[in-house]
């Protein structure tokens, strides 16, 4: 019986895989913590935040529409291959999105109804996050360079300041992952009766930091590099600003995209400096990533369920 969990565990391993790049991607690539140590505290703190504050988002995802153990699979398998499809590609990815896009497609196709109020709160909340991401960490960078450029003349201090403020940070953004994004991974098996809110709190924690430690080093990259270049300070506001607007929807019970905000976050601190400093064509790139996300999940989903269906008959 213990195969019906192995769908759930993937997504979970591919959530960790894509999204860990979200907390540590940008000190990573800034030198202020090697990748190892990084991938560590993640999956120690990641797992902290599912276990306390996970469950908050379940019955979100799992009121959008009434799922059985067979879509349960189904919904965890075509987003798993999708998204690891896109780490393949070092593209950070929204597994909230990817989800939706499964429990529709599969929703439509055996005529379950959907809950559009939930599917709307969260459909706002998609709009919403980037951009109060990006708001917070362009207010931020500029309330904390200026506090820094009064009360820190010592330029080693300052360095070495930011670079454990940043680490402290890192690990607050891995928390707040676990805590929001849990639901993506075990929301599902939660609504259908297969787990109790705290089994799946655990699963899910241990599963999305397994792939956190295998399988992170590529998206990392696009995070801390390709958006726009980051200096010390510019990874501890935007790490910040996408750990604050994670744990406000946590808080809310609504499970969001940690890369849709970490992106914003980027942008937001990015703009400080001028447009000029922004990769317009990575950030072409990842918002296409995210509309791919949604279709091709719910076409895999709808695939896998046809195949399914005949393989029954």
């Amino acid at each position: 019986m213990f195969f019906k969990y192995i769908p759930s565990f993937y997504l979970g391993w591919n959530l960790g895989s894509n999204d860990s790049a979200n907390v540590f991607g940008p000190q990573v690539n800034s030198g202020i913590i090697r990748y190892w140590n990084a991938v560590i505290l993640t999956s120690i703190f990641l797992f902290a935040g599912a276990l306390i504050e996970g469950r908050k988002g379940f019955t979100t995802i799992s009121g959008i529409s009434k799922i059985d153990l067979n879509g349960v699979i189904i919904i965890s398998l075509s987003t798993g291959l999708v998204v690891n499809l896109m780490s393949y590609l070092g593209l950070p990815v929204s597994v909230t999105q990817g989800i939706i896009g499964s429990i529709i497609g599969i929703s439509i196709l055996t005529g379950n109804p959907v809950d559009y109020t939930n599917l709307i709160k969260i459909f706002i909340s998609w709009i919403i996050n980037p951009f109060s991401a990006a708001i917070i960490a362009f207010i931020l960078y500029q309330i904390l360079a200026l506090i820094w450029r009064i009360r820190s003349k010592n330029l080693l201090t300052l360095n070495i300041t930011i670079k454990w403020l940043s680490i402290f940070i890192g690990c607050y953004a891995a928390y707040s992952l676990g805590a929001n994004n849990l639901a993506n991974v075990t929301g599902t098996l939660v609504g259908a009766g297969i787990m109790s809110p705290f089994m799946a709190s655990v699963f899910g924690g241990i599963s999305i930091s397994v792939g956190v430690l295998t399988y992170s080093r590529k998206v990392m990259y696009t995070i801390g590099k390709r958006i726009a270049p980051l200096e010390p300070l510019s990874t501890m506001v935007v790490v910040l600003s996408e750990a604050v607007t994670l744990h406000i929807f946590t808080a809310v019970g609504v499970p969001i995209s940690s890369s849709q905000a970490i992106v914003g976050a980027v942008v937001g601190a990015g703009l400080v400096k001028g447009i000029g400093s922004l990769n317009r064509k990575t950030l072409i790139i990842i918002p296409i990533g995210w509309v791919s996300t949604i279709a091709g999940s719910g076409i895999m989903a709808c695939i896998l369920e046809i195949i399914t269906r005949i393989w029954r008959n």
